[in-house]
């Protein structure tokens, strides 16, 4: 790490390097004369930004069994993804090198850096309760599709079950009612010193424990709890209700930013808010300003072009062939030096109708300090826009599910527009006056609204997510709807 703390420009320029020579002789690199390249300039001149979509016949052919299209090793896993939106299925490959070089050496990292922060724990004393992916892996073609989760538990060392709980049969489980349940009854007897998860699934996993052991908080069922290492969606929103469960002062939350296509980086410092972007996993960087972002002038710029404080799309090319392969995420920097990072949303998860630019990160921070002056905590939400009609103007309509409502729902969508407007000028903008936008409609959700409509499209637990914001009302019509319908 410390090579790269030092060289980060060297150290990307030689990842790219690499990955164009591995890749010389596929089909992907004859195409493009990767071994013809010998500058980034060259690689960016010739190779295009590309989605999902335009490289899914490639990625189909390679789940058939073809090799050498797009990475020169066979590719036997592929990932799959559901993300947040689409109700089809990504398949993102995953090589033997992004297991051994990324996935599995971020792990090794990650408790590098905790260690190295804190000489104390006694984080090895104990295990680690995981909570991953509800899926089986299915075969195809002598090619396997999963969780994500899945293939690296299917692929672990041996000793490394041996240090977490629920064992692997339990984690593969692929119902995640039965499955919860089992989690609880085999993790309860264990001496757990860590936790590792999506903040969202955790909490409700967590709750159950509290519920079937009758205790108040975690510490009287798991005595060295020490650390939480949570990733997959923003920790904001969830921070009070963790710390009522875990109400030690010295207990840490460590983030972590991982995808199916990648692990890219870790909070290297303790009650840090910023992550370490890791810049030595066979994954080179590539970022589109959010400014320029989907106009005729969008700019793609390297790793050494970043300023801080601006808002990225991120683009990857990494060793399971994805080639300039725009990731969907969007992060800002808040360092150069060494390159520190914060996950701001989704580059389709932002409610822009107005020119507002209202996204993920401004939506979450203000929920949250909503709840911290209302005493409300909150389980799920998704927002989306009203358009304007005739002579009515626009605005933006939430729907959120409370564990504990507020005293007063008007002073908290109050307090949650008057938050949005110091932590985005273009909102606030349009809210001047209401010119543009007028104040926020606010609905409470039922219980478990989230969860049924998770539930109704088979995407319970792991990794799959509530749509936050949205330009338009397609997620929020329908959950508008399934609200209406049982109140």
């Amino acid at each position: 790490m410390e090579l790269f703390l030092k060289y980060p420009q060297e150290v990307q320029t030689e990842v790219l390097t690499h990955l164009m020579t591995m890749a010389k002789d596929t089909e992907m690199g004859k195409k493009y004369a990767f071994g013809e390249m010998r500058k980034y300039e060259n690689f960016a001149e010739r190779v295009p930004i590309v989605r999902y979509e335009d490289i899914e016949p490639m990625i189909e052919r390679a789940r058939m069994g073809e090799s050498n299209i797009f990475w020169p090793a066979p590719i036997k896993w592929f990932a799959k993804s559901s993300g947040t939106t689409n109700a089809k299925s990504k398949f993102i490959p995953v090589s033997t090198e992004s297991l051994e070089e990324c996935h599995f050496k971020a792990g090794k990292d990650m408790l590098s850096l905790y260690f190295n922060n804190n000489d104390d724990s006694k984080l090895f004393t104990g295990k680690s309760l995981r909570l991953g992916g509800s899926k089986e892996l299915y075969h195809d073609n002598n090619t396997f599709f999963g969780d994500l989760s899945a293939i690296i538990i299917d692929n672990m060392p041996f000793w490394a079950e041996m240090s977490s709980t629920p064992s692997n049969k339990v984690s593969l489980m692929s119902e995640w009612e039965s499955k919860l349940e089992a989690i609880v009854n085999e993790t309860v007897k264990e001496d757990v010193t860590s936790l590792a998860g999506v903040p969202s699934w955790m909490l409700v996993l967590l709750n159950q424990v509290l519920e079937k052991t009758g205790k108040n908080h975690l510490f009287e069922i798991w005595e060295n709890l020490e650390v939480y290492f949570h990733g997959g969606v923003s920790f904001n929103p969830y921070r009070e209700q963790y710390q009522r469960l875990l109400p030690r002062k010295n207990f840490r939350y460590y983030e972590i930013y991982n995808a199916s296509e990648g692990f890219f980086a870790i909070q290297d410092r303790n009650n840090s808010e910023e992550l370490l972007l890791m810049l030595d996993y066979g994954i080179f960087y590539e970022f589109i300003p959010m400014d320029t972002y989907g106009t005729p002038n969008e700019k793609v710029i390297p790793l050494w072009e970043v300023e801080p404080n601006k808002n990225y799309a991120m683009v990857i090319t990494t060793n399971a062939g994805l080639w300039r392969y725009l990731i969907g995420d969007t992060v800002r920097f808040t360092s150069v030096d060494p390159y520190r990072i914060k996950v701001t949303g989704r580059t389709k998860h932002h409610i822009n109708v107005f020119g507002e630019e209202l996204i993920i990160e401004n939506a979450e921070e203000a929920l949250r300090r909503a709840c911290r002056e209302t005493g409300a905590e909150i389980v799920d939400y998704t927002a989306g826009p009203v358009f304007m009609k005739g002579k009515e103007k626009g605005a933006h309509e939430w729907l959120i599910e409370f564990s504990k409502l507020p005293d007063d729902m008007a002073k908290f969508a109050e307090i949650m527009d008057d938050n949005l407007k110091t932590l985005n000028s273009d909102y606030e903008a349009k809210r001047y006056n209401d010119i543009t936008l007028t104040k926020p409609t606010l609905h409470s959700a039922r219980k478990n609204l989230f969860y049924d409509w998770l539930k109704k499209y088979n995407k319970l637990g792991g990794q799959h997510k509530i749509p936050r914001l949205s330009s338009n009302r397609h997620y929020l019509e329908e959950l508008l709807g399934m609200n209406a319908q049982s109140h």
